[in-house]
């Protein structure tokens, strides 16, 4: 039998469990990283869902809420764990930094003896991270800007690559490592890390919840932690993309944006306007390339030089308006995406 330890406790086979992992004080007051780890009753592989790395970014923390409800979890083979905020200190003061203004998905491995951010870190990495054999993180856009339902991996693994793709998110982006973040120093240890990003820091964006719920799911049914839905149901391909550009303004005043999240774009299509705000000019944003809008902005006033639309490249756009159209609102309403009660998730 597999022997699992998290912060010095065993985590016996069929338990469902809450440990408080300590962590350093915030000046005087004691600070814990709350963990749910549930155990299934056969052995399989170990997991790690994560959200809140950076503490403003919150529908990780209910997704991974929600999750956890799932009556299906009753037939999980191997382990979740489960950590809804890592960043305790930023969601806190609603933050996407530590008290220390280091970002923590740049502070991986971590260090005991360096930064606050470094050292929690450390802890994370070491008590959780390195105990697993995958990982998945969930993020949203940074302050003031909203992100489309997408999953970043590196497409050139096979086995993260597969994954992505049984997610379920509506776009698969490919995404190189960055020193010092969870994912990077993850894979120099052998274990994959998906990362989720959907929806705006500070607010909760439902269908970005229920899609991250569901792929949750996916994943756990693509390693066999859980047994695969035997329903017949709608299904889409995602958009694969390998590069993706932030289309800047050229000049400064209040936008208009024509163009909305997960729109598809065709390059010199106009997609926003910028005015004056006493004046009677008024600029037009183009799209540089064709593509599909998986971020932008949500400040109405904006600089020069500021970014206002993350496009992704597509190839063909015909055959990207196809599967987008699976995706649009009205279809989500009606999807499994929106199908979320116990009792439509157990086979």
């Amino acid at each position: 039998m597999k022997i699992i330890n998290i912060a010095g406790t065993d985590i016996q086979r069929g338990t469902n469990v809450t440990i408080n992992l300590e962590l350093p004080k915030l000046y005087h007051s004691p600070m814990n990283l709350p963990i749910r780890i549930i155990r299934g009753k056969k052995d399989g592989p170990t997991i790690f869902i994560s959200a809140a790395v950076h503490g403003d970014e919150l529908n990780g923390i209910e997704i991974i809420r929600r999750f956890r409800k799932l009556s299906i979890l009753k037939r999980l083979r191997g382990t979740v764990i489960l950590i809804p905020i890592v960043n305790i200190y930023g969601v806190i003061t609603l933050s996407r930094y530590m008290p220390d203004r280091r970002d923590l998905n740049r502070s991986f491995p971590g260090s005991k003896k360096g930064s606050l951010a470094s050292r929690i870190a450390k802890i994370f990495f070491d008590e959780i991270v390195c105990k697993c054999d995958l990982g998945v993180d969930l993020h949203t856009a940074s302050i003031h800007k909203s992100n489309f339902p997408q999953v970043r991996t590196n497409l050139n693994n096979e086995y993260t690559y597969k994954l992505a793709k049984a997610f379920g998110a509506p776009v698969v982006l490919h995404s190189e490592l960055r020193d010092g973040s969870l994912r990077a120093e993850a894979q120099e240890k052998g274990i994959p890390v998906l990362l989720y990003e959907a929806g705006e820091a500070l607010r909760f964006d439902e269908t970005s919840i229920r899609i991250g719920v569901k792929g949750i799911v996916n994943i756990l049914r693509e390693v066999e932690m859980l047994p695969i839905n035997t329903k017949k149901r709608k299904y889409r391909l995602p958009i694969i993309t390998r590069s993706s550009q932030w289309i800047r303004s050229a000049e400064g005043g209040i936008i208009r944006t024509i163009k909305a999240l997960g729109d598809i774009v065709k390059e010199n299509e106009i997609i926003a306007y910028v005015d004056e705000p006493l004046g009677d000019k008024s600029f037009e944003i183009i799209a540089t390339f064709d593509g599909v809008i998986i971020g932008k902005s949500e400040i109405p006033l904006i600089q020069e030089g500021d970014a206002v639309f993350h496009i992704a490249k597509l190839k063909d756009l015909q055959i990207a308006e196809d599967k987008m159209e699976f995706y649009n609102e009205s279809t989500i309403e009606i999807s499994e995406f929106n199908e979320l009660k116990e009792e439509e998730i157990i086979e």
